[in-house]
């Protein structure tokens, strides 16, 4: 059966709106901690994710912080991506797990004394502040606090 909305001039209505497509955009991250995850469970040398400034400060977070070997941008205009190489020893991820804090349908934000270490200092958590997105332990020195994002080890 032939498409209706294709190829006949008529235009299909736009189902995602503005708002729709800003939470789409603010939650990539998201996105990105899945497929490192899947990536770590299928034990992947790299992944390839699409290419926005919140992925990009996170995987250079973590690249800073071990739980990653690099990046690299690849790829002009609405075509670019970041190539993420995993980081691994001897067969073993250097990611343990990830956790979510903040989620599309439910923003945690905490203050700087409310920040606490992640796994007794073995892991970061990743928080959104009115100075970038930055670790736990940088926004403690900092003095200032955020949106949680999650919390890797």
């Amino acid at each position: 059966m032939q498409n209706l909305l294709q190829g006949n001039g008529i235009k299909g209505r736009d189902t995602g709106g503005k708002k729709s497509q800003l939470v789409i955009t603010s939650m990539s991250y998201i996105n990105l901690l899945t497929q490192l995850k899947n990536a770590q469970a299928a034990k992947k040398e790299n992944i390839k994710v699409f290419f926005s400034k919140i992925n990009e400060t996170i995987a250079k977070i973590l690249a800073a912080n071990n739980f990653i070997d690099s990046i690299e941008k690849k790829g002009r205009g609405v075509k670019r991506i970041l190539d993420i190489k995993l980081k691994h020893e001897k067969g073993i991820m250097a990611i343990k797990g990830i956790k979510l804090i903040s989620k599309p349908s439910r923003k945690i934000y905490i203050g700087y004394k409310d920040i606490r270490p992640v796994k007794q200092g073995y892991g970061i958590m990743v928080i959104s502040t009115p100075k970038g997105i930055i670790t736990n332990k940088e926004a403690k020195k900092l003095k200032v606090g955020g949106e949680a994002l999650f919390e890797i080890w």
